[in-house]
C-alpha cells in the first residue's frame, strides 16, 4: 500500500513538472475561435502604407466610405469645408447660404442638447452669461455670444453660419462635431433661433373697442 501511494505522488509530481514547463503545445481544435482569439480591425486606414502595416500584424481594415455618400437615416452632409487659417471668411460667408433642412424636431430633445453642450458658456437663458462666465467672475476670460440681445449680429446670422461655427469652432469656441451628429447640431440651431424670435402679440381689440354698440348714437 505504501509504494501504491509513493508511486502515485511519483506520477502526480511528473505530470505537474511537464504541465508547467515552456514549452508550447497545439490546444487542439477550439469550439469558437473567434471568442477565444479575436480579430482586431480598424475601421478607417485611410494611407497604403498603414494599410500594409495593419495586415502584417493580422489587423483587418475596411476604406473610407465613398466621398459624398451618406448613410441611411443620416441628413445631407454639410459639405463647405473650413477655411484655412490664414483665412476664415470666405467658407464662414458662404455658409450663410446654407438653410436648416430640419422641417420639425424634438424641441425638448433640442433644449437639452443646447443645455448639455451650449449652456455652460452661452447660458440656459441664451444671454451669453453661463456657469463659466458669471458675468466676467467666472473661469471662462472672454463673454460667449449673446443670442438674445447684446450685439444683433447674433441675432441676424443665418442659420448656416452658426452650424458653420459649431461644425469647426468659432474664435474661442472649439467644434463640436464630436459632441452632436449632424441632425443634433441643426437641432440647436432651431432651438437658438425659436428663442430669437419675438413672440407674436395676441390679437387685441380694435381702438374704441370696436363693434356697433361702441359707435355713438345721434
Amino acid at each position: 500500500m505504501k509504494k501504491l501511494i509513493v508511486s502515485l505522488l511519483i506520477l502526480v509530481a511528473v505530470t505537474l513538472a511537464v504541465s508547467c514547463s515552456d514549452v508550447q503545445r497545439d490546444p487542439g481544435k477550439i469550439y469558437m475561435p473567434d471568442m477565444a482569439y479575436s480579430r482586431a480591425y480598424e475601421t478607417y486606414a485611410t494611407t497604403e502604407e498603414l494599410k500594409a502595416e495593419l495586415l502584417k500584424k493580422g489587423i483587418h481594415f475596411s476604406n473610407i466610405p465613398v466621398e459624398g455618400t451618406i448613410k441611411r437615416g443620416e441628413l445631407l452632409p454639410f459639405l463647405i469645408k473650413k477655411d484655412s487659417a490664414a483665412s476664415d471668411t470666405t467658407n464662414y460667408v458662404a455658409s450663410k447660404q446654407v438653410k436648416n433642412p430640419l422641417t420639425s424636431m424634438d424641441t425638448v430633445e433640442a433644449e437639452r442638447l443646447y443645455l448639455v453642450n451650449c449652456g455652460i458658456c452661452h447660458g440656459p437663458k441664451l444671454d451669453g452669461n453661463g456657469p463659466l462666465y458669471k458675468g466676467g467672475d467666472g473661469p471662462f476670460p472672454v463673454a460667449p455670444a449673446n443670442f438674445v440681445g447684446g450685439d444683433p449680429k447674433y441675432k441676424n446670422m443665418p442659420d448656416g453660419q452658426m452650424f458653420y461655427s459649431a461644425t469647426y469652432g468659432k474664435n474661442k469656441m472649439g467644434s463640436y462635431a464630436s459632441q452632436l451628429n449632424t441632425e443634433q447640431r441643426w437641432m440647436v440651431i432651431a432651438y437658438i433661433k425659436s428663442k430669437q424670435t419675438p413672440a407674436k402679440p395676441a390679437p387685441g381689440k380694435p381702438a374704441g373697442g370696436g363693434g356697433s354698440d361702441s359707435t355713438a348714437k345721434k
